[in-house]
């Protein structure tokens, strides 16, 4: 049971701090958004890059963002150590999650709320990871889509059907009340932006998410 925070939900103008708050966390999970496949501006590859220089956990870098086709490659060169296109945005995501793997980072497809598992099914050997976003991407603070579960209980099921050691994330409305239901269905790794963020310790919330989701592994 993995724990990615995101900082999303961080204070942009103290970042190192804010990554030190979450020391405890598996990951941090970067949203990368670029005002064209999401209507919300983020922060890119400069930023990224001088996080990694200070981040305690490996970073896992969500692209939000038209032409991932070039991005993504370039954020695992960097050091990110988790790259996930979304499907929507990519003309080829064969090669996508290739070139991330060829660059050293796990390769992570991430599909929308409104997009079907099914016709991706068999890029799975190409994959480290499956996101399920379980609100529409773009903005943090949303609330949780529960009737995204039953698309995390198929992508489970062919991961089983596949074998390997493909992790499932979750990203949205992520907290102490919707966490379980997320580990239930079959999700092992969990983003959770204002969850933490909004927490009188960063740190603590980490800790009961992570206890949440350890008592209804699969």
């Amino acid at each position: 049971m993995r724990i990615a925070p995101s900082i999303l939900s961080a204070d942009f103008a103290n970042l190192q701090r804010e990554l030190d708050a979450i020391k405890n966390a598996d990951w941090a999970h970067v949203d990368v958004m670029d005002n064209h496949f999401v209507p919300n501006l983020t922060l890119g590859l400069p930023v990224v890059e001088s996080l990694l220089k200070v981040a305690p956990m490996p970073l896992d870098a969500h692209l939000m963002i038209d032409d991932p086709d070039r991005w993504a490659p370039q954020y695992a060169e960097a050091g990110c150590k988790s790259v996930t296109f979304h499907v929507e945005a990519a003309a080829d995501p064969k090669k996508i999650a290739r070139d991330i793997r060829a660059a050293g980072a796990r390769s992570s497809m991430a599909i929308k709320p409104g997009t079907p598992w099914e016709p991706y099914e068999e890029l799975l050997p190409e994959l480290d990871m499956v996101l399920v976003m379980t609100v529409e991407p773009g903005f943090g603070g949303q609330s949780f889509m529960a009737e995204q579960m039953p698309k995390v209980r198929a992508v489970r099921e062919s991961v089983k059907k596949h074998g390997g050691d493909i992790w499932i994330q979750v990203d949205g409305g992520v907290s102490a009340k919707t966490i379980e239901q997320c580990a239930e269905a079959g999700a092992d790794t969990f983003v959770a932006g204002s969850a933490v963020y909004g927490a009188a310790s960063a740190a603590d919330a980490v800790e009961d998410l992570r206890r949440l989701a350890a008592g209804h592994a699969h």
